[in-house]
């Protein structure tokens, strides 16, 4: 039995599929002998190397991370600008590569969850999975319902119409910073580019405030504050890759 070479990299925890795509376009893999192509399709014998070096195609065990993303890092590995990357504060990996599931916006903190199955990482930002995002919004200003009503109804942008499932009004005393400032709560399905961001100035409004509060049915843990992270649970590996659509293939605490 073959599979398509990205994918069998992936799911050894080389990285995600997109960036397995990139490194062979670049000449960076070989099979056998000869620098791999797109589309090429490799079993369990083959020799692979990776710059040069042997990679083994014997099935691993994965991790699994939840981390309270602070605002003030980015979600790349290396910075031009040598600003701190969510990858700094994570457990150091022996053969395998974290690889976060999505990103968010260098002044975008909250829940991101870490996976070294580049498999199910693709899986899971699929548009297909259809896993909703929940974020907190402080917004500035009193929000007409017209405004609310419009954003959920869909938004025309210069890359296509936007739209949150839905909205709610922050309920509790400390969920209000005065009379300038209102949270809200809103969902979407995919998290494309700056897309909460947009929306809401799409409406005439800024955000001052933006915060991933839930991913799936994950929500960040009370006891995992800004800049940790908490290894998964076996239920909870579980439920990530049913929530991906694969049979589980991982570890977890017990």
């Amino acid at each position: 039995m073959t599979e398509k070479l990205q994918k069998v990299l992936a799911a050894r925890g080389l990285g995600s599929r997109r960036e397995l795509e990139r490194w062979i376009e670049a000449g960076r893999i070989s099979v056998n002998g000869k620098i791999a192509k797109l589309g090429d399709r490799v079993s369990d014998e083959e020799r692979i190397l990776v710059d040069g070096r042997p990679v083994s195609v014997k099935k691993v065990s994965h991790r699994f991370l939840l981390y309270n993303k602070p605002e003030g890092e980015i979600c790349t590995r290396d910075d031009p600008e040598g600003r701190r990357t969510v990858f700094d504060k994570l457990p150091k990996l022996k053969n395998q590569r974290w690889i976060s599931v999505g990103r968010l916006d260098f002044n975008t903190g909250g829940l991101l969850l870490f996976t070294t199955d580049g498999e199910l990482a693709n899986k899971l930002m699929h548009p297909s999975a259809n896993i909703d995002r929940e974020y907190a919004v402080r917004v500035l200003g009193d929000v007409s319902k017209d405004a609310l009503d419009k954003m959920l109804e869909g938004v025309l942008l210069e890359d296509g119409i936007y739209k949150f499932s839905d909205i709610q009004q922050g309920k509790n005393a400390e969920e209000g910073d005065g009379k300038a400032n209102r949270w809200y709560y809103v969902v979407l399905m995919q998290g494309k580019n700056r897309e909460v961001r947009r929306l809401w100035e799409s409406q005439g409004y800024t955000v001052s405030r933006l915060k991933r509060v839930r991913f799936g049915s994950f929500f960040i843990p009370s006891a995992v504050k800004a800049g940790r992270f908490v290894d998964l649970k076996m239920k909870e590996i579980k439920e990530l890759y049913h929530m991906g659509g694969m049979e589980s293939r991982g570890r977890g605490r017990s």
